[in-house]
């Protein structure tokens, strides 16, 4: 857990913020090894020069900016973003909004105003194909080319691979909506998780002996359909609950194939978590979401798949991600 995390925005009083700081820049969208390589690099630079390590990151993802009547499966919505970075040892994040100023914003502009001026950064981290300004022309090239006149350290991370494959981003979506999660997890470097809160649902859950924490997610999450085993943390970072279960994310064939949920059954949980937020991390991909004749074979099926996520939590006890918290 990381304390005092501040997360600073555009209205934020310049001096309120933390001058000669070293910065690592990018969307972060999962905060992934890619991004946790940048971070480590700036963590790095902060430590040797005695200097506070931030992140600058935008929001909305520049994507939903450029292209807003297309679906967009985020990885992290913001907070889940900022929660991920508060727990890798940075001091703060600088959030800027991304709008159609800032996308009409040069590269040298960016660079003078925003990072010099305004930040007064001592250095920078980015990954090698990180773009910025507008028409993306800012690149890790032009800040190598721009850091000595400016009199600011540049580092520029090279892509992680698994397996020979780069980790990024969209590999990480592409295996989501495949079922993939231990492929999903190595990229992420821990469990991929969402947040949401528990709302009513139709109750079915209850009468087959599984009652279930349901939650909306984004209608855009591209999560593969099925059964999943999940452990699900309550509470904030300094007193985080952690609960295994087994998880359906779909549209329930079986009853209604109405709106994808996610519908969560807690082992050996009793309670009511209605309006709770829960934190709920995917561990293991148990099978594809299917249609069943009748309630029994459901229900034989939902033992079945309980067993198996018990398995596959007892064998992956540490699983969850690292979170910090904000201030």
């Amino acid at each position: 857990m990381t304390s005092g995390f501040v997360v600073i925005r555009d209205t934020t009083p310049a001096a309120a913020i933390p001058k000669g700081a070293v910065v690592a820049m990018g969307n972060f969208d999962g905060v992934h090894l890619g991004h946790r390589a940048v971070i480590a690099a700036a963590l790095q630079m902060g430590q040797a020069h005695g200097r506070p390590a931030l992140a600058v990151t935008f929001e909305p993802h520049p994507r939903s900016f450029f292209s807003p009547n297309t679906p967009q499966f985020r990885l992290t919505d913001e907070v889940s973003k900022l929660r991920l970075l508060a727990g890798t040892g940075l001091s703060g994040a600088v959030v800027m909004t991304f709008d159609k100023g800032r996308a009409g914003t040069t590269a040298q502009d960016f660079i003078r105003h925003d990072l010099i001026e305004r930040l007064g950064i001592s250095g920078i981290a980015v990954g090698y194909d990180f773009h910025f300004g507008k028409g993306r022309v800012g690149s890790p090239s032009l800040l190598v080319s721009e850091a000595p006149r400016l009199g600011i350290e540049v580092d520029v991370q090279a892509h992680v691979d698994i397996d020979e494959r780069p980790v990024s981003s969209s590999a990480i979506r592409m295996a989501l909506a495949e079922g993939q999660i231990d492929d999903a997890t190595a990229m992420l470097g821990g469990p991929w998780f969402v947040a949401g809160t528990v709302i009513h649902g139709e109750k079915r859950g209850r009468d087959l002996g599984y009652p279930t924490a349901n939650i909306r997610l984004d209608r855009n999450c591209g999560l593969k359909h099925g059964i999943y085993a999940v452990r699900v943390g309550r509470g904030d970072a300094r007193d985080h609950a952690r609960l295994d279960g087994v998880a359906s994310f779909g549209r329930r064939p079986t009853f209604d194939n109405g709106a994808p949920l996610l519908e969560v059954f807690l082992f050996d949980f009793k309670g009511d978590l209605y309006g709770t937020s829960l934190d709920v991390a995917f561990v293991a991909f148990i099978r594809d979401e299917v249609k069943f004749d009748g309630v029994e074979a459901l229900v034989r099926q939902m033992d079945d798949d309980s067993a198996k996520a018990r398995a596959a939590l007892a064998a992956a006890p540490d699983a969850f991600p690292k979170l910090g918290e904000i201030d």
